[in-house]
Parts: structure tokens; C-alpha cells; sequence
């Protein structure tokens, strides 16, 4: 069977007027060769500058794994405005997806935590394939640049360059609080598994504190993303104090468990010496394994209200709100980031130990049941090196929004490209 030839309406949008070579045009172009001019345009250009696509919406894509937007929000209003001015662009009433791409020399300013290879899984939640009719693929793009709004750039290729710094701000912002808060309720199931095999009141009072900072924040971001100002009745002010809380003391944590690593001069270790250094390591439900789910469910958190917080300094500021965006992400990530990456320093070390049994002067014999304590200690370690996701090479962050018929918009979180 034939493959319909679908063409793509695409904008290229800047944050700020720009200079850019004359390498788009008017002509259609294949998704290959746009992805090739989107990242040399990237390089060329110190304003970071993504692609918008327009899309009509598949029939069967999940839009429970969203944050939804009333129509009236900024977000989409702003999607509204642009293909209103663009008369290229003919809609036909129904629900439409656009993809966003930022290229990866700016994702890393504004997705601090997720650019990086994401686990199949993760991908599966987004509709980033051709489009689909099902299991069928029933077309495939050809990408046709148009222009709307104020074109920045003179000369040739300016018609290409749209300024859209609101809906580039906006959509970035939605995009990845919506992963945040994926990596959040994945984080609290795992934990929620834990605790049932588990007796610790501690603990859990650990978790429901957390938890009940959600409410705050999403009412919250549904302000913010409104234009509107955050009052103290939001209670957004404890969430951020019990959210700091959290991370501190999975701070910690992480530095006990670094301290007890250094006591091993090599990757041979007995195990019952780091039973002693690293109690509950040995057992699939301990203590130690909610304290890691907790200390990522922390992070998970802090990253939701770190872009929270940038957006309203981002909207409350002068000048170009990506770049107060940017800034204000760069310095409050800082921290978070680096105790991710000690706690993932921690788990990779773990899953680098050769675990061998005691070599005391009465360890002659060793018990089946040793043995197996062995063998499933040292596959539960390489377990926790494979939750940790290495960054590589920095990729471009895809974010999918649809506008329905009532104009509202469901935004689904950013994945790494």
C-alpha cells in the first residue's frame, strides 16, 4: 500500500531577534535534511532557536501522560496567534499536534536531569515516530517552512525566523515539569512497593511529606503558566521548605554511603564487610533501598519547583524571559544536579564491586544459602548500575503539545531525542 505524502507546516522560532545564514527557504524539505539545517543553525547562532511542526493528531495517542492547559492559558493562546498569522497554514477545525525540538546546545541550559539516553520505556510514552493510524503508518512528512509574526533576521532567510520567545518559554517550562513530575510518580511507586514489604513508620512519614507538597505545586504551576502571581495562601513556600528538607537529607545519606565506599581499597570486597559498611545492601526491601527511591523522589521534586520558580522570575523580569529562564535554571540546578550525580557515583560504584565470600580462619565451609545470598546481592548491585542513566553526547530535547478543538492544550514531557 502507498504511503499518503503528508506536508508539515514548520516554524523556526527565535527568542530574540537574530541573525541567521540564508539555509532555510520557502521549499519543502525532507525531516533528514531539516534536522541537518536545524543543528547547523544552532551552531551558527548564539539565540537559541528551535523548530515548531504542526501535525494533525493521531487518533491513539495517551493523553494522560500530560499536563493539560485551559485554552485561555498563555501557551495556548500564543499556538492560537501563530497560526493565525500565518497564512500558509490552513487548519480544518480538528485537534492538532505540534512538536517542538530545542537543540541540544540550549536543552542542557533548560532540561538539566534528562538529557541524556532515556530508557526505552520513557520514549514509548511519546508519539515520536511518523505518523501513525494505529500500528500502521500511513504517511510520511515533507516540511515546509513558513513564517509568522515579526521576522527578526534581514536579508535572505529572514521570512523563515519567527521571535516567539513567550511560546519557546512556555512550552519548554511545561514540557519539562511534565517530566519532572513522570520521574516523580514513577519514583513513588517504587517506593509505595517497598514500604509494603517493609515495617517504618519513619519512612513513610518521609514519603507522605513529599507528597503532599504535590498539591501546592500544582496549583502553582497552573498560575504561573496563567501569568498570575503566587500568594502564600498556595502554601508554596512549606512544599519548598519540606522539598529542601528532603534533599538535605538525602545529601546526607549519600555522603555516609560515599564515606563507607572509600573504606574499600579495591572492587574485590567480602560481603559481609559491606554488610557492616552499607547495612541492608543485602536485602531487596531494607531501608537502604527506600532511602535511594527517596533521595530520587526528592530530586524528581526539587527539579519540578526549580522550573517553577524560573518562569515567574523569567515573567516578572525585564529583557528576554529565556534567558532569565536559562539563568535562574543554571544556578539553582547547580546543586541538585551534583548530588544526583554523587548519588549515581554511589549506585555505580556499588555495581562495580566483585562481591566474594569471608575469608576468615572459620569460613572453611560455605552454605548453599551464603551462596545465594551472594549471587543475589551481586545481581541486585548490578541492578542499581543500570538505574543510573549515564550522561553522553547532549541531544535535543523533543516536546509534544496538542490543541484541541476548545482551544485547550495538553502538554506531554520533554524526552531527550
Amino acid at each position: 500500500m502507498s504511503k499518503e505524502l503528508v506536508e508539515v507546516p514548520v516554524w523556526t522560532l527565535a527568542t530574540a531577534e537574530a541573525d541567521i545564514p540564508a539555509v532555510l527557504s520557502d521549499a519543502a524539505v525532507t525531516p533528514e535534511r531539516l534536522t541537518g539545517l536545524r543543528r547547523a543553525l544552532a551552531e551558527l547562532s548564539e539565540t537559541p532557536l528551535t523548530t515548531l511542526e504542526a501535525h494533525a493528531a493521531p487518533e491513539s495517542l495517551d493523553r494522560s501522560k500530560g499536563i493539560h492547559l485551559h485554552g485561555v492559558s498563555p501557551l495556548a493562546q500564543q499556538l492560537s496567534q501563530l497560526v493565525k498569522n500565518t497564512p500558509q497554514v490552513v487548519t480544518d477545525g480538528g485537534e492538532t499536534l505540534y512538536r517542538m525540538q530545542v537543540p541540544a546546545k540550549f536543552a542542557a541550559q533548560v532540561a538539566g536531569g534528562m538529557v541524556k539516553p532515556m530508557a526505552a520505556s520513557t520514549a514509548a510514552n511519546g508519539v515520536h515516530t511518523a505518523l501513525t493510524d494505529g500500528s500502521r503508518i500511513v504517511g510520511q512528512a515533507t516540511m515546509v517552512p513558513v513564517t509568522a509574526g515579526k521576522a527578526a533576521a534581514a536579508g535572505a532567510g529572514a521570512a523563515a525566523l519567527t521571535v516567539a520567545a513567550p511560546l519557546v518559554l512556555m512550552a519548554v517550562a511545561v514540557g519539562v515539569s511534565a517530566y519532572a513530575d513522570q520521574q516523580r510518580q514513577k519514583t513513588l511507586e517504587r517506593i509505595t512497593e517497598l514500604l509494603e514489604k517493609l515495617v517504618a513508620d519513619n519512612l513513610e512519614s518521609e514519603q507522605h511529606a513529599l507528597e503532599a507538597c504535590r498539591g501546592a505545586i500544582q496549583k502553582a504551576t497552573s498560575i504561573v503558566l496563567d501569568e498570575g502571581r503566587i500568594g502564600v495562601s498556595l502554601g508554596l513556600d512549606s512544599a519548598v521548605f519540606a522539598i529542601d528538607s528532603a534533599v538535605s537529607k538525602a545529601s546526607s545519606r549519600i555522603a555516609k554511603w560515599e564515606k563507607a565506599l572509600q573504606t574499600f581499597d579495591s572492587d574485590k570486597v567480602e560481603l559481609n564487610k559491606l554488610v557492616r559498611a552499607m547495612p541492608g545492601v543485602e536485602t531487596a526491601d531494607s531501608e537502604f533501598y527506600v532511602h535511594v527511591q527517596l533521595a530520587r523522589l526528592a530530586i524528581a521534586m526539587k527539579r519540578r519547583v526549580i522550573v517553577l520558580q524560573a518562569v515567574e522570575h523569567a515573567q516578572l523580569s525585564e529583557g528576554n524571559p529565556f534567558e532569565r529562564f536559562a539563568a535562574v535554571l543554571h544556578k539553582e540546578q547547580h546543586d541538585i544536579e551534583a548530588i544526583d550525580r554523587r548519588l549515581d557515583g554511589v549506585l555505580l560504584r556499588l555495581s562495580s564491586l566483585q562481591l566474594d565470600r569471608s575469608h576468615g580462619i572459620r569460613d572453611v565451609m560455605f552454605s548453599s544459602g551464603e551462596v545465594d545470598k551472594l549471587l543475589n546481592t551481586t545481581r541486585r548491585l548490578r541492578d542499581l548500575g543500570q538505574t543510573v542513566q549515564i550522561a553522553g553526547r547532549q541531544s535535543e530535547v523533543t516536546i509534544d503539545m496538542v490543541q484541541e478543538k476548545n482551544g485547550s492544550v495538553i502538554v506531554f514531557p520533554a524526552i531527550a531525542s
